[in-house]
């Protein structure tokens, strides 16, 4: 009988990549919740029907558009969310947090989420106390956010503007995003405003795009191996609840 594995996507837009595949090629089944379809995209405020996440073997929160603490926004659906969330933690099934998944479990956790002084979009390396878990990179970077380390979690990674992976228990939250390749960076930059966000901060979008074709092989075998690690470590690391 095949493991579960549930993603939680809070928009339309967040393939797993080789996160898919590595969970796949370990033996999981994977399914999807989209809390936010395209047709809500710009009222993400909506009221999901919860599966009953207690049900699946791990859980992975992904990226999303939104700020993880905007309750007015979103709070139909992320305040359940993080009450769900801390049930999910509390009963020890593993959880992978990238991104606004990393920021929300930083919440659930005892953490903050706040706007960052200015955004980290593309390739960055990050300082790693292990790099057997978490290795410098580059790992791609898409966010105006950041959180901070949970009480009582420790810190594994960070670049100078924020943490960048953290673990408590059998949970492990991440600020960059191991999902991604170059049609998830494909899928992103066609929301509507994608390129004109990310060229607002500087960047420029081909280029953007030559860099992580030229990353590709090596980023998906380290988003390979970080799921290993997960696997391997985490989700069978000794259970700790809030």
């Amino acid at each position: 009988m095949s493991k579960r594995v549930l993603f939680i996507e809070h928009d339309h837009v967040s393939a797993g990549g080789p996160i898919w595949k590595q969970f796949e090629k370990r033996g999981y089944e994977i399914s999807r919740f989209i809390i936010v379809d395209e047709e809500h995209a710009k009222t993400p405020n909506v009221t999901p029907v919860w599966p009953d996440l207690l049900s699946f073997d791990v859980v992975v929160v992904m990226g999303a558009p939104y700020a993880a603490y905007d309750d007015g926004a979103i709070g139909n659906w992320l305040i359940p969310q993080m009450a769900k969330m801390r049930e999910v933690h509390n009963a020890g099934i593993p959880v992978l947090g990238i991104c606004f998944g990393g920021q929300l479990m930083s919440r659930v956790l005892g953490g903050t989420v706040s706007r960052s002084p200015h955004a980290e979009l593309g390739w960055y390396e990050v300082d790693s106390d292990d790099e057997t878990l978490i290795p410098k990179g580059p790992w791609f970077q898409y966010h105006w956010d950041r959180f901070t380390v949970p009480p009582g979690a420790t810190e594994i990674a960070r670049t100078e503007l924020c943490p960048q992976a953290y673990h408590f228990g059998r949970t492990l939250g991440l600020q960059f995003h191991p999902e991604i390749d170059s049609e998830v960076l494909d899928m992103w930059l066609a929301m509507d405003g994608g390129c004109a966000e990310v060229e607002s901060e500087g960047v420029v979008v081909e280029q953007l795009r030559a860099e992580t074709r030229k990353l590709e092989a090596q980023s998906n075998q380290r988003g390979y191996d970080l799921v290993d690690q997960f696997l391997d470590r985490i989700a069978t690391a000794p259970i700790r609840t809030i």
